[in-house]
């Protein structure tokens, strides 16, 4: 059983001016990630995405990789970077779950502070096992071991022309392809552009829909906009009640009336969703149906109306109603 480190064993650790490489190079890395999140300008700079991966999918991993095993017989140094891949997969989500039953939820502030309280307790936990081990016993990375073995393989004294040219050509691929990774998750290939439109009841569900209305009472309802354009979009959504019929013998419908009762100007940033909560109140008691329209950048004059306005539209939404005549 490990017994609990007394305060000349923390004076040992902490105040003996030991550190250790990697435990200050994931402290100044989690430094920088957190800086980029959240300073304008390197916020919306590809260096988020370089410094934040490796945050989420990485260094959590390392760091508990590093206070479990903190010295060099237990496990090699192939294996320890292979268990910290695993273990960040493994404790981040477990991480966004904790969060998801507090009071602040699976947002970006919290798991940031939880992600950078998480690695922090890790190093220093990390820090003072590894400190108070033998200096022989300590794990350190043999980045210069690994280099000069790298070196005697690939550029030896006794190579051919051909071998070191072929040597030359692995390090040229090695690069390209790490530097063509890079620039793929970085600058990712935009997908479809579409933005979504919908309705939604009073209570949030793709339910419970206003459908019985009387002349002069507010009925309330939820409009949403989803924005993946992949760029920001000023929106313009109009509500219509309509009276439309279909005439079965011609096979078409039939626009009797249109009025309009409402144009919200709406601006959503690219993906990212915004829900309106709205009512609207009916004037025309023959109304039989009200029509919800999504226009993008520019909206058609008053001039264009009925089936013409609404194939104008980027996208379309309509309850079929059932209206009173109000009785007060």
């Amino acid at each position: 059983m490990t017994k609990s480190p007394t305060t000349e064993d923390l004076y040992t650790a902490f105040g003996t001016g030991i550190w250790f490489r990697d435990l200050v190079g994931i402290l100044v890395w989690l430094g920088i990630a957190v800086l980029t999140i959240y300073v304008p300008y390197l916020n919306e700079s590809p260096l988020r995405i370089v410094f934040a991966l490796p945050v989420v999918l990485f260094i959590p991993g390392y760091a508990l990789i590093a206070a479990l095993f903190p010295g060099n017989e237990e496990i090699d140094t192939l294996e320890r970077i292979a268990l910290s891949f695993g273990l960040s997969i493994a404790v981040v989500p477990l991480i966004g779950l904790a969060l998801n039953y507090t009071p602040w939820g699976i947002r970006l502030d919290p798991i940031v502070i939880s992600l950078v309280i998480f690695t922090v307790l890790m190093v220093l936990a990390a820090h003072c096992r590894r400190a108070l081990l033998a200096p022989e016993e300590r794990f350190a990375m043999p980045v210069q071991s690994w280099c000069t073995e790298a070196k005697t393989e690939l550029f030896s004294e006794d190579q051919s022309t051909l071998d070191r040219a072929l040597s030359y050509i692995l390090i040229i691929a090695i690069v390209a392809a790490v530097v063509t990774t890079i620039y793929v998750i970085v600058v990712p290939k935009e997908g479809e552009h579409f933005t979504e439109f919908y309705i939604l009841g009073e209570g949030g569900m793709a339910a419970d829909y206003p459908d019985r209305l009387t002349v002069g009472t507010p009925q309330p309802v939820i409009i949403g906009v989803g924005n993946h354009e992949f760029r920001p979009v000023d929106y313009t959504i109009e509500v219509w009640e309509m009276n439309q019929e279909w005439i079965a013998e011609e096979n078409r419908s039939e626009i009797y009336s249109m009025g309009l009762l409402d144009r919200i100007p709406v601006s959503v940033p690219h993906n990212e969703t915004t829900e309106i909560p709205y009512s609207f109140t009916v004037t025309d008691g023959g109304t039989n149906r009200i029509q919800f329209l999504l226009f993008t950048d520019t909206v058609p004059d008053d001039s264009v109306s009925g089936t013409e306005r609404i194939n104008a539209s980027y996208r379309d939404l309509h309850l079929w109603v059932d209206v009173r005549p109000s009785y007060g």
